[in-house]
């Protein structure tokens, strides 16, 4: 005969179950929360500039202002087996002006290779006040054996960033891209023509 639980008992056993119950729940969430991180925190980047993250607009700056900055040009290729290199190495422009400018990419291996850029700004604070029009980021891009491709990039630096105390006197500003290697699915091996087969082996 099973011996009858205090109200004690019982009540520890109420909060032990509903602490497992949280405890479930806390690490079903933390698992939802890290498959989502990366998206989540690339759109943050891309709404706020952090981490020198870049702004994609549709139109241009309506108002340029007098005061110039200069913008270097920077590459680097990270597994794929490219050369890599800006067109130009630096332009100095009127903060507003539209500016555009190309990368060059050149396929130095005997086989088709591909790959993807990431991009950043530095410094970083600056980045939520380049403001690309056209840009080949995140874009695949396949090269031919020894194949050449000229990437356009359009950009502009946005006015409001004088009223920035920390940026209102930078001269400078470096966009910088990096281009991995995209990885390729390996195509689905035909079926077999079964029709043909069995012809073949009546002897048709």
């Amino acid at each position: 005969m099973s011996e009858e639980k205090t109200p004690q008992e019982i009540a520890s056993s109420n909060r032990n179950r509903k602490a497992a119950v949280l405890c479930f729940a806390l690490v079903g969430g933390m698992v939802g929360m890290a498959y989502a991180a990366v998206p989540l925190y690339q759109m943050f980047c891309q709404v706020t500039g952090y981490g020198g993250t870049t702004q994609r607009v549709e139109q241009y700056s309506d108002t340029i202002l007098d005061q110039k900055i200069t913008v270097r040009f920077d590459a680097n290729v990270n597994g794929v087996p490219w050369e890599f290199k800006p067109v130009q190495r630096e332009v100095t422009m009127r903060i507003g002006e539209t500016e555009q400018i190309s990368y060059l990419a050149h396929n130095v291996s005997d086989r088709v290779t591909a790959g993807t850029a990431t991009f950043n700004v530095s410094p970083p604070q600056a980045g939520a006040y380049f403001n690309k029009v056209e840009c080949f980021c995140f874009t695949e891009q396949e090269l031919q054996p020894g194949q050449s491709y000229d990437m356009p990039v359009v950009f502009f630096v946005d006015p409001e960033i004088v009223k920035v105390p920390e940026l209102k006197n930078l001269k400078t500003i470096t966009l910088s891209y990096t281009f991995f290697p995209l990885e390729k699915k390996a195509p689905v091996a035909a079926a077999p023509n079964t029709n043909t087969s069995q012809n073949e082996n009546l002897g048709g």
